[in-house]
């Protein structure tokens, strides 16, 4: 279980937070936007759905503490994470790809300026698309891990890029919560009849495979 340090405060706050890239030597102007303004008091499994560029990616290294917000503020069990030492800062959020784990940091401030981390373990885990990883019984193996996360009081985060019926029943059985990325905002939905009943998760499915959520809703 979590230690009480971290079980006091909302395991996350996205406070205000936006990411603005821009390019241009002199008039700087921007080519991408994303905004996230969330709270995720206790512990979930929380499934993440958006088009290829939306920002999934990106929400997720905000998140973790590997790329700096623009604006606002990433509260991880009431800790600054882009104030952490760097090297502590998977002991609060840890991040996959796939199976990799992602661990790159901007180190901008030296760490001796930084802040400890509160907990000796991570309290949020997020996985970017692990139902790519097809080994046998991987998927069965990955369900239960994320189950026992949630049960120990952690908060998880799943972002799957469906492209066959299974990642469909997979998003509705294991998400108690749902965060559509799209348009520039990462936005919560009620929940899986809610999201994949969005015309903009429709459109980005495509007709076969709107077809197959809605039948699973």
């Amino acid at each position: 279980m979590l230690p009480k340090t971290a079980t006091s405060a909302p395991l996350l706050v996205l406070d205000g937070v936006a990411k603005v890239y821009r390019t241009g030597l002199v008039a700087r102007r921007p080519t991408f936007r994303l905004e996230a303004d969330l709270r995720f008091p206790e512990s979930a499994i929380v499934g993440v759905i958006g088009p290829n560029g939306a920002g999934k990616t990106t929400l997720f290294e905000m998140i973790t503490g590997s790329n700096e917000p623009s604006a606002g503020r990433v509260l991880v069990a009431g800790q600054d994470i882009h104030r952490v030492k760097y090297r502590e800062r998977d002991r609060l959020a840890i991040h996959y790809h796939q199976s990799y784990q992602v661990r790159a940091f901007k180190r901008r401030i030296p760490s001796v300026f930084l802040d400890a981390s509160p907990t000796p373990q991570p309290v949020l885990h997020l996985f970017d698309e692990p139902q790519f990883n097809t080994q046998d019984g991987y998927i069965g193996f990955m369900l239960d891990f994320f189950r026992k996360l949630r049960r120990e009081g952690r908060l998880v985060f799943v972002c799957l890029h469906p492209t066959a019926r299974y990642h469909l029943e997979i998003l509705k059985e294991i998400s108690e919560r749902f965060l559509l990325v799209h348009g520039g905002r990462a936005e919560a939905k009620a929940g899986f009849a809610d999201l994949v009943g969005d015309d903009r998760v429709r459109q980005y499915f495509g007709r076969e495979m709107a077809a197959q959520a809605e039948a699973l809703a």
